[in-house]
């Protein structure tokens, strides 16, 4: 799409107001609404905006900031009817200083520049995201609950699944933005649901996993329902993850595919699940950014919490699916719905280049299950831990220069900031559990 065609499909489809849209530190989307008198401007990247506002971006007395619309993302938005006022329309735009530069503190950025690295080494990234979410009950006043609308679990079908038809009326909105599904389904836990959507290249699907956000829960909410993307919502049950199917392809052939190996997995395969295995702790707080999402990252709930990789096995951190050819691929775990997608991907894939760059094997393959292992075993066999809470992963990134590396000064010092911020009132606060526990005993 180029600018001649956007301003086209606006007319065409009598859109009035436009959503130019970006993505702060911590993944949480932006936007600037203008009239559709303004669009042309705004696709020239003459429109500004007060960067000093936005969640890690830059200081107050460097705050102009330009908006630069990505032509590719526009796209009609199908929840806001056709009324008298007209329709709107969003494009997802790159952050650029005053000075016509990049900014290095987008998230959009951080990931185009990995992508960039990887091009250079004649590797293009395609992904295929597994987000899972939960909807709950409102209540009288509008305000989200912990009650779901059903009790069903895997693969229930109604009326046992009651959130059939919100997630029937999910599937088409998507549609009509663009996404091919590839399936739709109850998940474990009561009130949880996955919608998985068909894989293309990273940075797309980074965008995608950003509309899909916004899109469930704008559907859920015409439902009576809340959706979340909270990691761990209800304690006893089980958590939402967001798998991630990685595959790096070379001039349209997929290379983790090696038909002359028995397992049919390519050396550049093997030492991408290298990389990341080596570099996954410190990966970690960016993948799994919140307090919240240590509490899916427990055993018991078939959440990834050992660092070890499997062809069949869904305990360890990576493992790969069956299929080989062009669909060769390995899915990473510990992705939650909560993380910024571009940078997600972006350390995920500099920390994969690094395994190739440096021929990092990884250990053996483990098949059984390892959550039934003993700890002397799995020090046998060499498997480590995820970080066990939001401050030991930040401490573990912290430490990992390749992945700061990845994330550059600007975004590192920021998010650590934001994080550090975040867990220490956390810690600070007095829980419900600490006073049942505590109070009469002491």
């Amino acid at each position: 799409m180029d600018k001649e065609y956007i301003i086209k499909k606006c007319k065409e489809e009598n859109v009035k107001f436009i959503r130019l849209q970006f993505t702060d530190i911590v993944g949480v989307f932006k936007a600037i609404s203008i009239t559709v008198d303004q669009l042309e401007k705004a696709l020239d990247g003459e429109l500004m905006f007060d960067g000093s506002s936005i969640e890690g971006f830059v200081r107050i007395e460097e705050s102009d900031m330009y908006l630069k619309p990505d032509p590719d993302t526009f796209t009609v938005l199908p929840w806001n009817s056709l009324t008298s006022a007209g329709k709107t329309a969003r494009i997802i735009c790159d952050i650029y200083n005053y000075d016509d530069t990049p900014f290095e503190g987008s998230p959009r950025y951080i990931l185009q520049k990995t992508l960039r690295e990887a091009a250079e080494m004649g590797y293009t990234m395609q992904v295929g995201p597994e987000p899972e979410f939960f909807l709950f009950n409102l209540d009288e006043n509008g305000q989200p609950t912990l009650k779901t609308n059903d009790k069903a679990s895997y693969f229930d079908l109604p009326p046992v699944d009651k959130g059939e038809e919100a997630r029937r009326d999910m599937v088409e909105v998507l549609q009509t933005l663009g996404f091919e599904i590839e399936a739709a389904h109850h998940e474990v836990a009561p009130g949880q649901h996955e919608i998985d959507f068909k894989y293309t290249d990273a940075l797309k699907t980074a965008d995608n996993i950003m509309t899909f956000r916004v899109a469930i829960r704008i559907v859920a909410q015409n439902h009576g329902l809340h959706a979340t993307f909270m990691p761990k919502p209800v304690f006893g049950i089980a958590g939402s993850g967001m798998h991630m199917h990685c595959s790096l392809f070379r001039d349209g052939e997929n290379i983790f595919y090696d038909d002359s190996r028995e397992d049919g997995l390519s050396d550049t395969c093997r030492y991408f699940i290298g990389g990341v295995l080596k570099r996954a702790r410190a990966i970690c707080a960016i993948t799994n950014p919140t307090v919240n999402s240590y509490k899916r990252l427990v055993p018991g709930y078939e959440a990834p919490v050992y660092i070890a990789w499997s062809y069949k096995n869904r305990s360890p951190l990576i493992r790969i699916p069956a299929r080989r050819g062009i669909g060769t691929r390995i899915e990473v775990r510990n992705p939650d719905p909560s993380c910024n997608p571009y940078l997600g991907l972006a350390v995920i894939l500099k920390a994969g280049l690094h395994g190739i760059k440096n021929q990092i094997a990884p250990p053996e393959p483990v098949e059984q299950n390892i959550y039934e292992m003993d700890l002397a075993t799995r020090k046998q066999q060499g498997i480590s831990s995820l970080p066990e809470n939001l401050y030991e992963a930040l401490d573990e990134l912290s430490k990992d220069e390749i992945i700061k590396e990845a994330l550059g000064q600007h975004v590192y010092s920021r998010f650590v900031a934001a994080k550090m911020k975040e867990w220490e009132n956390y810690s600070s606060r007095v829980y419900d559990w600490e006073i049942e526990e505590y109070l009469a005993k002491f």
